[in-house]
């Protein structure tokens, strides 16, 4: 049974940081991998218009992994803080809760994206290049939506009771199927987007059967046992009041790509995909380093429930300085390698030409992109709902979204590139503010 608690309250905070995130960062590198792979045989196609598709149906598909997020990473953190306070019954229910929520959920958005599937396609900006493309893609992702929710939440369920390993070995099952089924359904069926998508959901199917046997096998303190379900007592509460801010964020991060890619496509379908292949190689730098910081989460929300603020500050200043140095240093190989990069992906002069530009663009705020994930997950960990929903809807919403318009205004396309970036900067800034005088209140109220 997986309890962890000399990792969580004993080990070197190296040690600590490294037990947890690694696997996390490994996790987060082989779903950099698959959604690398996904664009790459797609791109092997030479057809510009299934990689514009892919780009311009991917936020919908994000929507469901935020969902699952709504119950993954709000679950975790109330787990890891019901374990910090030795209420192992109540992180039990909690799990069941997020087992059963994720699962109905899942089939709930499944039918909402069948049925409304036209007016979907519409909002996301498809033109009658990329529309039937994106209908496939769609629509088989639709049908996958339940696993895509359950497998989604319990990589994060499994993390706050501290079974990094497990964590990453079922996101990794379920990336690496998706991998090799990748090759076989877009080139060798020759079904294009299509069997890019029959081999997610395929994918996220076999990582939901790995987290069922490891929970068959008695191999957690947690439960997704029926009889455990329970949604009272502040349970479904206290899952959603974290969980909706880290949803919120992958949502707002599909709408803000919704718009970014109607922006672009008023440019044509060229710097639409362009920027889906530009943002999938940016993704390296981003997602590894928010598998850093997601890994910690759990030792922030333990030691914050066990009221051990010293050892919390310990693992938020180590984790800040590993989240710069890496950083920096994959800021450095995409700005290198970009051009070798994008051709990797599609051999089309044009796209090749405006990706280049658009890599350069996505880099800016690499070294320090870090910071903000480590600020954000410090205060989901603490149950922090409101500052991390501030924080969220700053990044993707209240910024981002604003300066597409009035730097595609200003700049023209060259501007609307960067607008990420300024987002990110100001989002850094306003979350290092908040977290520290958070923590600031935290040590003096002890």
């Amino acid at each position: 049974m997986n309890t962890n608690k000399e990792l969580f309250e004993d080990a070197p905070v190296a040690k600590a940081v490294s037990v947890m995130a690694v696997p996390t960062i490994i996790t987060m590198l082989v779903v950099v991998i698959y959604n690398m792979a996904d664009t790459f045989f797609i791109g092997q196609t030479n057809d510009a218009m299934q990689v514009a598709a892919v780009s311009l149906a991917t936020p919908v598909f994000l929507v469901l992994m935020a969902l699952g997020n709504l119950f993954g990473i709000g679950g975790s953190s109330a787990i890891s803080r019901a374990l910090g306070e030795k209420r192992t019954e109540r992180a039990r229910q909690i799990s069941s809760f997020c087992c059963y929520g994720s699962l109905g959920l899942g089939v709930i958005m499944a039918a909402v994206f069948l049925i409304a599937m036209n007016p979907i396609l519409n909002m996301i900006g498809a033109s009658e290049n990329t529309i039937g493309y994106a209908r496939q893609y769609l629509t088989y992702v639709s049908f996958g939506g339940p696993f895509i929710m359950f497998g989604t939440a319990f990589g994060n369920i499994l993390r706050g009771e501290g079974a990094a390993k497990e964590s990453m070995i079922g996101n990794m099952i379920g990336t690496v199927t998706n991998i090799v089924l990748d090759p076989v359904m877009i080139l060798g069926f020759g079904w294009g987007v299509a069997g890019a998508a029959i081999a997610t959901v395929i994918g996220n199917m076999a990582a939901c059967v790995f987290y069922l046997i490891y929970f068959l096998r008695k191999k957690s303190s947690l439960s997704i046992r029926l009889s455990d379900f329970k949604a009272g007592d502040r349970i479904a509460t206290g899952v959603m009041a974290i969980g909706i801010p880290a949803s919120l964020n992958n949502i707002l991060m599909s709408f803000a790509n919704i718009v970014l890619n109607n922006v672009l496509a008023s440019y044509g379908d060229n710097p639409v995909a362009a920027m889906g292949v530009a943002m999938k190689a940016n993704m390296l730098v981003v997602m590894l380093q928010i598998g850093l910081c997601a890994g910690i989460q759990p030792l922030i929300g333990y030691n914050y429930g066990a009221r051990n603020i010293k050892r919390l500050r310990q693992v938020y200043r180590f984790t800040g300085l590993c989240a710069v140095v890496m950083g920096t240093i994959l800021t450095i190989v995409m700005v290198v390698a970009k051009e070798g990069i994008i051709r990797a992906f599609i051999d089309d002069a044009a796209v090749v030409e405006a990706g280049i530009g658009m890599m350069i663009a996505l880099q800016i705020s690499g070294p320090v992109i870090g910071i903000l994930f480590l600020n954000i997950n410090t205060l989901q960990g603490m149950g922090k709902a409101l500052p991390s929903l501030i924080l969220t809807i700053c990044r993707q919403g209240l910024v981002f979204v604003p300066m597409v318009f009035l730097l595609n205004a200003v700049f023209g396309l060259n501007g609307v590139i960067f607008a990420q970036g300024v987002a990110d900067y100001v989002s850094i800034i306003l979350s290092t503010v908040i977290c520290f005088t958070i923590l600031r209140k935290t040590e003096r109220g002890i």
